[in-house]
């Protein structure tokens, strides 16, 4: 029986493993797995916080996954074996539910989490619904991609919620993973940037990345600078910090919005003045669906958004989670298996 290599999480602990080949069952596909990005919400899984598992059962982690179908199985129409493809965090809708039935694909409620519910990239194969697979143009290099499929759909569905017109001013909140590709994105949208974070190390980053103004937040009240500024049409915020966000309200101009991505722990407070005296609004978004996923590569690829990535190799993944958690990578680390079409 053939194997391959996997990297289980257990409360905390990694561990790697050798598990059975297996078919893929009625409606999925099997991956050999070319990279596998490590991501924040990898927590989840790796913690089962959720509970979404019984105690004392492992899994898999990893939610941005790129590699090659290598097995279909029964029931899979329009994916075929060395077709690439992806997987992000959802793992695929179940099309029967409430929201399947009025096409809100993302808030599923009978949907897969990938890394989570079920086994994730963070090995050489995965097995995942055909609903939840994102087809990957071969020029992307694979570590690359990887990230996008969460990550960079996240920041790019939230600045198109965000609706602002050519040439508005947008601020990203947090220039880590998920900013650094927000600043980009939004630079290649045509619109004006305005990068915020605490102290000045990040601000010729951002200037390179595409911003065109800087607000040390630990340093002026960031609310009162965009408003100097003219007021922000959307503000994309991606630190995971309510209390962070807070004082970002009243940067915002006339209708304008605040995009919640960053998920914290402590609230978003706000006076309800700064929210009816210009209509503003706060709106919280989540990753996207697979066509949208290979809308933005499509839009990735041909503007030239990049993450900024560490490789490392499978074997690696506990170093490369723990140094994702400490804040130390720069930007997204990305586990990789050596495998080739």
């Amino acid at each position: 029986m053939a194997t391959y290599r996997a990297i289980e999480a257990l409360d905390g602990a990694f561990q790697q493993v050798e598990r059975e080949l297996s078919a893929p069952g009625a409606g999925q596909v099997r991956i050999r797995v070319e990279a596998c990005g490590v991501c924040h919400s990898d927590v989840l899984g790796v913690h089962n916080l959720n509970g979404s598992r019984p105690a004392g059962t492992p899994v898999v982690p990893g939610h941005e996954v790129v590699g090659w179908i290598d097995a279909v199985g029964t029931g899979v129409a329009n994916w075929t074996v060395g077709q690439r493809a992806g997987v992000g965090f959802l793992a695929g809708h179940c099309g029967v539910c409430e929201s399947c039935r009025r096409g809100d694909f993302v808030f599923c409620t009978d949907q897969p989490v990938t890394g989570d519910t079920i086994d994730g990239g963070y090995a050489e194969y995965l097995t995942a619904p055909a609903s939840g697979l994102v087809a990957v143009p071969d020029e992307w290099d694979a570590a690359e991609a990887a990230p996008l499929l969460c990550a960079g759909i996240t920041v790019f569905n939230g600045l198109r919620k965000g609706a602002a017109g050519p040439g508005g001013l947008v601020a990203v909140q947090g220039i880590g993973g998920l900013g650094h590709l927000a600043i980009q994105y939004a630079a290649k949208l045509g619109l004006r940037v305005v990068a915020i974070a605490r102290g000045v190390d990040k601000r010729e980053l951002a200037l390179k990345l595409g911003a065109t103004d800087y607000i040390d937040s630990s340093a002026v009240d960031p609310g009162k600078a965009l408003q100097e500024l003219g007021g922000a049409q959307v503000i994309v915020a991606t630190a995971a910090s309510g209390a962070s966000m807070s004082p970002l309200v009243e940067g915002l101009g006339l209708r304008g919005k605040l995009i919640v991505l960053g998920a914290a722990a402590d609230p978003i407070e706000v006076g309800t003045g700064a929210l009816i005296f210009g209509g503003r609004s706060i709106e919280g978004s989540l990753t996207g669906t697979p066509s949208e996923n290979e809308a933005n590569l499509a839009f990735a690829l041909a503007r030239d958004v990049r993450p900024m990535v560490e490789r490392v190799p499978l074997e690696q993944a506990a170093e490369a989670y723990a140094r994702m958690m400490s804040g130390a990578a720069r930007f997204r680390m990305v586990l990789t298996t050596g495998a080739a079409r």
